[in-house]
């Protein structure tokens, strides 16, 4: 892509994101926008590049910002999105015979669903109640079904993380617009919704966080000039620090630990000058990384600090590291060991959990305990199919520099986020893709 272009890009999503903030309904236009222009493309295209893959992950890309606007037709949409346009893949290029694990998957998913219209009480709307549960998993099995072994250049998989990464420019640019000063917004070492754009913090930082690490790989991968080098530079500081101010954990500590995993694969398929190049981009992003810390902690009266210190605003420990998801993670066990074969289905633990708190609704935040809780042993095998897949298909599919980066964010957001975003279900499919060089890369392979 040539510089101009790239740079137009970023700047319409700006101005995306600007547009939103001062004309609300907006919002609407754009989210509808998507889906209609990306079926028209898909349809003249005939999927002929995988064209699927990039409208899913601008749906991906764009979820929390239009759900934070008002702008989803349902509040489903992107995943159901997601599936609706990796079917229309599937009907232009078919799927691989070999995706069968991924058959096995949802199979396993139907007897928690099958419970559940047995065990949930009638005060309870069953269509809701099991689609905002099953959905995110559901998600994920369309899309590793469709992405399996599925052979692409690597160009084509930063092609599709920058379809990710253009909606969390605008993202980012509405939250720069909406958030008051600091210093009036924040009391204590809370996550925030008045700096995450109205929002769940938790879901605004876990886009952040992926925006984080989508334009930190372009910095290192796709900067094939100073000017852009820069603009990457830009983008990628002020997600961070938006990422912070959000003080929600979960999201950024994931970006950071699939920037971390990527210069770790990088270091290994890396030698001569391209190690040289790659020491240059490191200590510029440390250098950078820093100075957004220092600035972000001078901007919060060092609240930052404090709160991945995990104290208060005083200074003091905080008994809960991880602000009571803890005793959720307990009464899922302990359902689990209550109901161990098939669980007691589908959104049955949400009820359980407001019968037990006395009318609270609390939902769990963690995707592994309240599979084995909803779903009993067959959501443990279920969750083993999905982890151990891509580890598998690693031994013959090396070229894939993401591949452990995916699969990170995966399993780090459902430990914190569950699957309530169609992102993690997505950026898991793309671990399963058969990854290849058309050209050298930025950073010479050995």
């Amino acid at each position: 892509m040539k510089d101009r272009n790239y740079i137009q890009l970023i700047l319409l999503h700006a101005l995306i994101g600007l547009l939103i903030y001062f004309y609300p309904f907006v919002s609407k236009i754009y989210g509808i926008s998507i889906l209609i222009l990306g079926l028209i493309y898909v349809i003249k295209k005939k999927n002929a590049n995988n064209e699927v893959l990039l409208v899913a992950g601008y749906l991906v890309g764009s979820e929390v910002f239009l759900r934070m606007t008002g702008g989803n037709i349902l509040y489903e949409f992107s995943k159901y999105g997601v599936m609706i346009f990796l079917l229309l893949g599937m009907y232009y290029k078919g799927f691989s015979k070999n995706s069968m694990p991924f058959w096995i998957y949802l199979l396993l998913l139907i007897p928690g669903i099958i419970v559940a219209t047995e065990t949930l009480n009638l005060e309870s709307d069953l269509r809701t109640s099991i689609a905002f549960n099953i959905s995110g998993p559901a998600c994920l099995g369309v899309a590793s079904i469709y992405t399996y072994n599925r052979r692409i250049s690597f160009e084509q998989v930063n092609n599709i993380l920058l379809a990710i990464g253009l909606p969390i420019v605008a993202t980012t640019t509405y939250l720069i617009t909406y958030t008051p000063d600091l210093k009036t917004v924040l009391i204590n070492t809370g996550s925030n919704m008045a700096t995450s754009g109205g929002f769940g913090p938790n879901q605004v930082a876990t886009i952040l966080g992926l925006g984080m690490f989508v334009f930190f790989s372009r910095l290192i991968l796709e900067s094939k000039s100073k000017l852009i080098l820069i603009v990457n530079l830009v983008i990628l500081f002020n997600i961070s620090y938006r990422g912070l101010v959000t003080f929600s954990r979960g999201g950024m500590i994931t970006g950071v630990v699939m920037i971390l995993i990527l210069i770790f694969f990088l270091y290994i398929n890396t030698s001569g000058y391209g190690k040289t190049k790659l020491n240059i981009f490191l200590i510029l992003f440390l250098f950078g990384f820093a100075l957004t810390w220092v600035y972000t902690s001078t901007q919060t009266g060092g609240l930052i600090d404090k709160r991945y210190a995990n104290q208060d605003a005083t200074g003091k420990k905080k008994e809960s590291q991880f602000t009571g998801r803890e005793e959720i993670w307990d009464s899922e066990l302990k359902t689990f060991i209550d109901h161990p074969v098939f669980g007691v289905g589908v959104a049955k633990g949400l009820e359980i959990r407001k019968e037990q708190t006395g009318g609270d609704v609390i939902a769990s935040h963690n995707e592994i305990s309240r599979s084995m809780a909803e779903h009993g042993m067959l959501g443990i095998i279920a969750l083993m199919i999905v982890f151990l897949t891509p580890v598998i298909l690693y031994l013959d599919n090396k070229q894939h520099l993401y591949l452990f980066c995916f699969l990170c964010f995966w399993l780090l957001t459902i430990n914190h986020a569950a699957m309530r975003i169609a992102a993690p279900a997505f950026v898991y499919s793309l671990s399963l893709l058969k990854v290849h060089f058309n050209e050298k890369p930025t950073v010479h392979r050995k």
